[in-house]
């Protein structure tokens, strides 16, 4: 039975749960906290977490719950990869507008905001006063699972504890107006689909998995993760060198070629637009743009 670790909510309450291989919940006790706290318990969980879900006779129907992103804490910004697919680092050349660099000898690392982060099938806050350039990017998302610092590739892959799915959902002329960084135009609040469920790392052939995004029934990207660049065990050792990372860190490997920005014509997302990722044993993710004000003034709690 595939491990698949999640949050979910049951009338107003938020609980750790996996979801079974028969489509059912199993609730986690809530001990063991939430899915931040459990990751960050260390491998000796996994096999406790196995036998809870083995073992439980009530699990629930998964209409009976919502499915919320599987990490509902950061503990800083979400890693990302860029330029991780040679295919995508080509298709926009000439198409940066102005902004082109060299075909890198190293991953290229950047962050984005932790409140870009929704559900699986959560709506993705659309503003066009915010940019008129919004874009899809499948992605494949690694969940560290031990912490560690200058990793050898060897070793990579022992400090992850699974993987899920990500839609990095960028704004093209944001990126181009802050100096060509990524920071500000791949942070704009409610607008990163993740999970559904976080699979664990024994439980995916990882190389063989091949993902993709459909746009309105039309699939706009289809690779496999061998087609990547700089594999993850790379990634992992270049991120660690001389900078630790911990568990519960999520790191987005970045997104094949097929972006709407680099189609002739372009191809941006609008209200109402229909993104579908999908990554065999990693589930779905679908959703839809819905107009909301992100431009007005707030303060406090939102």
């Amino acid at each position: 039975m595939a491990l698949r670790l999640g949050t979910v909510r049951v009338a107003r309450d938020e609980r750790a749960a996996c979801l079974r291989d028969d489509g059912r919940v199993v609730l986690l006790p809530t001990a063991l906290g939430d899915t931040l706290d459990i990751i960050s318990r260390g491998p000796e969980c996994v096999a406790e977490l196995r036998a809870i879900v083995e073992r439980s006779s009530d699990a629930l129907a998964l209409s009976d719950v919502h499915v919320l992103a599987p990490l509902r804490r950061f503990k800083r910004d979400v890693l990302c990869t860029g330029w991780n697919y040679w295919d995508h680092f080509y298709e926009s050349e000439g198409k940066r507008e102005g902004q082109d660099v060299p075909k890198p000898v190293a991953p290229t690392f950047f962050t984005k905001g932790p409140a870009t982060a929704i559900a699986p099938n959560a709506p993705i806050a659309f503003d066009a006063n915010v940019s008129s350039k919004w874009d899809y990017e499948a992605e494949i998302v690694v969940v560290i699972g031990v912490r560690g610092r200058s990793v050898p590739q060897a070793h990579a892959l022992d400090h992850v504890w699974g993987y899920c799915l990500a839609n990095d959902v960028s704004q093209r002329d944001l990126q181009r107006r802050h100096g060509g960084q990524w920071l500000k135009g791949k942070s704009i609040d409610a607008t990163m689909p993740f999970g559904p469920w976080i699979v664990h790392r024994d439980d995916v052939a990882i190389g063989a998995l091949q993902f993709e995004c459909e746009l309105n029934g039309t699939t706009m990207q289809r690779a496999s993760v061998n087609d990547m660049a700089f594999a993850i065990p790379e990634l992992i050792s270049e991120l660690s060198f001389g900078m630790t990372i911990e568990a519960g860190d999520v790191l987005l490997t970045g997104t094949p070629s097929g972006i709407g920005n680099a189609r002739t014509p372009p191809v941006f997302l609008a209200d109402g637009d229909r993104v579908v990722v999908r990554g065999g044993v990693l589930g779905e993710l679908d959703n839809r743009l819905v107009a909301t004000d992100l431009s007005a003034y707030c303060k406090g709690d939102f």
